[in-house]
């Protein structure tokens, strides 16, 4: 008989093993790292920045919601603002004008790569502003000639007038510089490809936008893969998303609530100056309203520093002018911020003929003084305000109705007339220079969200020398005389400036904020690990 032996069968047997281990071991590796990267292309709260804040979205347009596209870097600008001001390189690392003031010159910045993997070019950037130039946007405040290439690199723009502040009208948003292939033929943008560190995902108007880094980025790259930005409209809706982790990041906290954080380990709260002024714009055309002395009698009856302390929550914040301090060529030194006197104010519209009637309201001629003020939701604290100021001028006799509403119904009111007060929150930070905004907002009869049938020569001759000006004693005396002439004449009452509440979690490290609320900085942050 023979015998078998079963020896080489087992070394066989181990040999196979070994191989299938090895085998396991790769697939397994192979696996996690696969795992691994289809983690990172996809948004979960490990890798997600969520943002919230309470503006609405509904187009990838930069000339209609580009502030939330520059803000998520998705796009960028020929130049840029730094927290001072200051004008500062973009797209474009090089400027100059000719000393007639009438010609700009930009070298672009070398190695911009698009989201669509095209490259940044004079021709795509004359496409950009031209286009830009075809819409609403800054761009239009300028009388633009002729924009060109003067080479691959360098664009030359041509004005038919000197504009001092062209420079501050390149860092709005709605003169971006996308990739040709983001435009239709028509210039209308569906599909968005611009050159920032974090490019789009996905876009769910008018509530919510996804961003993904983007790696070919030519300047500091992003760190966190992902980031979102959610419309809030709700200041309680808000608070609950910061107090509960839903949002890391919540900007525009109603200070009223801020209390309700003071316990949480988890966040910090950040309060910034931003240059955004409070105030009520009026029908100067009203009856009731026409008179400077109305005006002045009514802003005499505000008191500023208890509405500042006691309902923002900003002691200090008060201000009877347009512009904050930080705006130096704008603001006029040694003015009282809270005026206030009632009975001055009372005695002012007496002489004009206004008595308190049985029912303590002020009557005139057999009408009362009833009047409307709009005022909208998006920002909390303006109907809060509104209140407040209700109850203020009822003192004076004043019946002040509030309407709580749409933003967009106050420039339909200025447009057609119906508008009488309006309470509002103006930024003047737009652009690193106000005038663009003072020019339209102030000049000529005023604008949609400025002075409403207000007419002062003075402001309308120095606002026009100021755009043409290129001195800068002259141009802070024009300034200082435009600034004099909002402040007595009082076709706005200003209220309080700005400080932006914003909620940050414990698990985001390196929070900036830009006052002039262009950029949120999500490529210089990241998680703690």
């Amino acid at each position: 008989m023979t015998e078998i032996s079963y020896k080489p069968k087992n070394k066989l047997k181990r040999g196979v093993l070994l191989v299938v281990l090895a085998l396991a071991v790769v697939v397994t590796a192979v696996m996690f790292k696969d795992s691994k990267k289809s983690e990172s292309l996809t948004p979960s709260k490990a890798n997600t920045l969520s943002i919230s804040g309470p503006w609405e979205m509904t187009s990838l347009d930069p000339s209609k919601q580009g502030y939330i596209l520059t803000r998520m870097q998705v796009i960028e600008t020929l130049l840029n603002v730094d927290e001072r001001g200051a004008i500062t390189a973009g797209l474009a690392t090089q400027w100059q004008v000719s000393e007639d003031g009438l010609n700009w010159q930009f070298t672009l910045r070398d190695g911009v790569t698009f989201h669509d993997g095209s490259s940044l070019d004079a021709n795509v950037a004359v496409h950009s502003l031209k286009v830009a130039q075809s819409k609403h946007g800054t761009l239009s405040k300028a009388e633009v000639v002729n924009i060109s290439a003067l080479s691959d690199n360098q664009i030359g723009i041509e004005l038919a007038k000197p504009y001092v502040a062209f420079a501050a009208l390149l860092t709005n948003y709605s003169n971006a510089i996308l990739a040709e292939k983001s435009y239709q033929e028509d210039g209308a943008v569906l599909e968005l490809y611009g050159s920032g560190p974090y490019q789009m995902e996905s876009f769910s108007p008018p509530h919510k936008l996804t961003v993904r880094k983007f790696d070919e980025y030519w300047g500091e790259k992003a760190q966190i893969s992902f980031a979102t930005y959610l419309t809030g409209h709700r200041a309680e809706s808000r608070i609950l998303q910061a107090k509960s982790g839903e949002a890391d990041i919540v900007f525009t906290l109603d200070p009223a609530m801020l209390s309700q954080l003071e316990s949480s380990t988890e966040l910090a709260v950040h309060s910034n100056l931003i240059p955004r002024t409070m105030f009520v714009k009026l029908n100067a055309g009203h009856p009731f309203l026409s008179d400077v002395k109305a005006r002045q009698a009514l802003s005499m009856a505000l008191d500023r520093a208890a509405i500042s302390k006691n309902v923002l929550g900003a002691e200090g914040s008060e201000t009877a002018q347009l512009m904050p301090s930080s705006m130096s060529q704008w603001f006029i030194e040694g003015v009282d911020n809270n005026p206030y006197n009632l009975e001055q104010a009372q005695q002012i519209l007496s002489g004009l003929g206004w008595q308190k009637g049985t029912s303590g309201l002020l009557e005139r001629d057999g009408k009362p003084f009833k009047i409307t003020m709009m005022t909208y939701a998006d920002r909390p604290e303006l109907a809060t305000v509104a209140t407040a100021i209700q109850a203020q001028w009822a003192k004076l006799g004043v019946d002040l109705k509030v309407d709580v509403t749409n933003s967009s119904m106050i420039p339909a009111g200025h447009t057609d007339g119906s508008l009488e007060m309006a309470l509002i929150a103006r930024n003047f930070g737009f652009s690193a220079d106000p005038l663009p905004i003072i020019s339209s907002d102030f000049a000529n009869g005023g604008g949609d969200w400025g002075t409403m049938n207000w007419v002062n020569p003075q402001v309308d001759t120095a606002i026009a020398e100021l755009l043409n000006s290129s001195q800068a004693e002259q141009s802070f005396a024009l300034s200082q005389e435009v600034a004099q002439e909002i402040y007595q004449d009082t076709p706005v009452l200003p209220i309080s400036s700005y400080s932006q509440h914003t909620s940050v979690n414990a698990r985001v490290k390196n929070f900036k904020f830009d006052p002039f609320e262009r950029d949120y900085f999500i490529n210089q942050m990241y998680f703690e690990q």
